[in-house]
């Protein structure tokens, strides 16, 4: 396969002629000023777009995250749903390439190692020049850790994605583990330096990585941006996380943080979980009727997304979408984006503030923790108990007016949500999930916790 391009033909891939050589000589100081132009230019019904410093891209501000594809009943497979629907997966990559998205960010690890098969043929039936695929070296485990097997997951990719290049590489899960799982993973055995070699013969267009966890893994590879010229970063943004996420989880670390740095050095940041895993798009009832009085013709996701695509040193926000009302929701936040004004900005640091009040598990629902060896739906238990406390079904005394709705609520939801042999009763505390979990959560305990509370509603016992 031949992975090397001419200029001139990665000038016509990008379809920005001149416009990319001027960028890219002054890349650390362009990307705010870049990013205004575009949103300024944007008019009604079309897609806010920013630009990378280092290649002049003209990336679309929503961004499609392949991580929660669409998924269909499986009959091998006692109907857990582990299949991938492709057939939905490319109408929906149709509709939003169709409508102004061209980021499309993947793993190896997504969708249980099946992402980027999927994402390979979805838009390997849409013209090269028309997209940017984004990808990750997911070399988790430390049987992947040596050099030979993280090149051999690299190559992989080519293979799955069904492309010659890959427009964004991204180390993955930076900090996970702590600094010295990065330096294992990365630096001890050579592969950083292998990925800045790809780059300089353009199989690699971008290089950057991703965030979770260990604060000292996250500057260090700021520390030597001048070293390995960072040309993006994806970091982990919204309005609770902003000023809060160590609120959240001791461990983790504003996001106000994470954006003032790169900002500092020009390098663009793409934003995942602007949702917080879901859970900025199921606020309590007074926090949506809040939201709601503002701007009634709006979803409560809207909010949020435009947040996380306010900041201008932001080049894109990626979203798991699922379903098309999500897509296309989204796609009318961003065509084109309303930055929120500073008055909007303290608004939603108040609900930040009252979102805090109530005590929810800071699951994302990225599937890292998946498979369960004992075939726990872990995320699933989490979300079904997180929508109950925004949902005020979380009965904790048999005195409260609304105890006997709530706990049925609870329970009946309970078992539709999650199958009964993938309950939190099953967990065994073996605790394999938890070291991957990029918020730091303790799923045993909180199984435990969970377990206990359903066993208590069931007997009533409060």
């Amino acid at each position: 396969m031949e992975h090397n391009i001419t200029k001139r033909e990665f000038v016509r891939r990008i379809g920005l002629g001149a416009i990319a050589t001027a960028l890219a000589s002054c890349r650390n100081n362009t990307v705010a000023d870049v990013a205004q132009q575009q949103q300024q230019s944007a008019t009604d019904g079309e897609m806010t777009y920013r630009i990378t410093p280092s290649t002049g891209d003209k990336v679309s501000l929503l961004g499609y995250g392949m991580m929660r594809l669409p998924m269909k009943s499986d009959p091998d497979n006692d109907g857990q749903g582990d299949e991938i629907d492709q057939e939905a997966v490319n109408k929906l990559v149709d509709y939003a390439i169709e409508h102004g998205v061209n980021y499309f960010d993947t793993s190896p690890v997504y969708c249980q190692g099946r992402s980027e098969a999927a994402t390979g043929i979805a838009l390997s039936r849409h013209k090269r020049d028309t997209y940017y695929i984004a990808t990750k070296l997911s070399n988790f485990s430390q049987s992947v850790w040596s050099r030979e097997e993280s090149i051999k997951m690299y190559h992989n990719s080519f293979e799955r994605l069904q492309v010659d290049y890959i427009d964004y590489m991204l180390l993955h899960a930076i900090g996970m583990g702590g600094i010295d799982n990065t330096m294992e993973r990365y630096f001890k055995n050579g592969i950083l330096d292998f990925l800045v070699e790809e780059r300089k013969a353009g199989r690699i267009r971008n290089l950057g990585f991703s965030y979770h966890g260990d604060i000292k893994a996250f500057d260090y590879l700021l520390s030597r941006h001048d070293e390995y010229k960072w040309d993006f970063v994806q970091i982990q943004l919204n309005y609770v996380d902003w000023h809060h996420a160590k609120e959240i989880n001791a461990s983790n670390t504003e996001a106000e943080y994470l954006y003032t740095e790169l900002e500092k050095r020009g390098i663009p940041a793409v934003i995942m979980e602007p949702l917080l895993g879901g859970q900025l798009s199921r606020m309590p009832d007074h926090i949506v009727t809040r939201l709601k009085q503002r701007k009634p013709e709006d979803s409560v996701a809207s909010w949020a997304f435009r947040f996380a695509g306010t900041p201008k040193g932001v080049l894109t926000v990626l979203s798991g979408m699922t379903y098309m009302e999500h897509l296309q929701d989204n796609l009318k936040t961003y065509s084109p984006l309303v930055p929120c004004t500073q008055e909007e900005l303290d608004f939603l640091e108040n609900m930040a503030n009252q979102y805090l009040k109530f005590s929810l598990i800071p699951c994302t629902a990225c599937q890292y923790c998946m498979p369960c060896p004992y075939g726990i739906n872990i995320p699933a238990i989490f979300a079904h108990y997180n929508k109950c406390i925004n949902q005020g079904n979380n009965p904790l005394s048999t005195t409260e007016s609304n105890y006997a709705e709530a706990r049925r609520a609870f329970l009946v939801g309970y078992d539709r949500s999650v199958p009964k042999l993938r309950q939190a009763n099953h967990c065994i505390g073996c605790r394999q999930c938890e070291e991957h979990c990029p918020q730091s959560i303790r799923i045993a305990e909180q199984m435990t916790r969970i377990d206990n509370y359903v066993e208590q509603l069931k007997q009533n016992k409060f």
